[in-house]
């Protein structure tokens, strides 16, 4: 037996891999995606999301990718991996992506073929959308210039191509290199921690998600994961997932605060009253 027969579940609750049937639409997140969509369907370029580490910027971007109706958006979602990425790798992956066939190595050859792509997805009565991941890696002036090139490409109605940029608070920085481009931001969302509501919620909702059908984590329990996260979902699931461990090795039936206690401990973090 493991944790999960003992307290009833079919999966683990609280795994950091992104999975959309997890996904917690807090009303920041909400509204973010209403924001995207907005920017996305009046064509208006670029879009920014900026977040710290474990806000949900990944899980954000996936939802959205889902939501986009392939009959009516050409999308794609690019994580950057590592900051040596040159621009002819990076708009490679964009023509890839975008449904381009027999890409060049050439960059003018390989930028005309976009064009053209991006002509046909208009054709086709479809919207072009590229988000891309972990951005503040890209700290590259050529690059960002190599951006605002694509965004200057226009139709009659509006940006051409719709790009989003995800990343942590040094993107600003990397904008910061292309004042031009910085300019042409149409839309920037900043994602925050949840409140201790919405972390409360959020914990309630995976464990249903996961098969439970009662309430384990105590009011108690959830208050300290609260303080000692600062409500960031990764550190909550980091949490969470421990202290269901932690419940099944003291045979605990509920999650109260002194096992929230003794998780702090093993993993380094501390209770911060709010």
């Amino acid at each position: 037996m493991d944790y999960l027969e003992y307290y009833g579940l079919k999966e683990h609750p609280f795994s950091n891999v992104v999975d959309s049937r997890f996904y917690y639409n807090s009303p920041l997140h909400a509204d973010a995606l209403i924001k995207l969509r907005y920017a996305v369907d009046t064509k208006k370029g670029l879009s920014v999301v900026i977040g710290g580490i474990g806000t949900g910027k990944t899980t954000l971007a996936r939802r959205f990718l889902e939501e986009m109706d392939e009959n009516s958006y050409e999308a794609a979602l690019l994580v950057v991996v590592h900051s040596s990425v040159s621009s002819e790798w990076l708009f490679k992956k964009f023509a890839i992506q975008l449904g381009v066939k027999d890409v060049k190595d050439d960059k003018v050859e390989l930028l005309t073929q976009i064009y053209k792509r991006l002509y046909e997805i208009i054709e086709e009565d479809k919207k072009a959308v590229v988000m891309i991941d972990e951005v503040q890696m890209l700290n590259s002036k050529e690059i960002m210039e190599e951006f605002r090139g694509l965004l200057n490409m226009e139709s009659s109605d509006g940006k051409m191509i719709n790009i989003i940029f995800f990343g942590l608070s040094e993107l600003e920085d990397v904008l910061s290199l292309d004042e031009p481009l910085k300019q042409r931001v149409a839309v920037k969302i900043r994602l925050k921690e949840f409140s201790e509501k919405d972390t409360s919620d959020y914990i309630k909702h995976r464990m249903n998600v996961a098969g439970c059908k009662k309430e384990i984590f105590s009011e108690e329990a959830i208050k300290l994961i609260y303080q000692c996260t600062n409500g960031t979902p990764r550190l909550i699931n980091t949490v969470c997932d421990n202290a269901l461990l932690e419940g099944y090795l003291s045979k605990a039936g509920n999650i109260e605060g002194s096992i929230i206690n003794t998780v702090v401990v093993d993993l380094g973090l501390c209770i911060k009253d709010k």
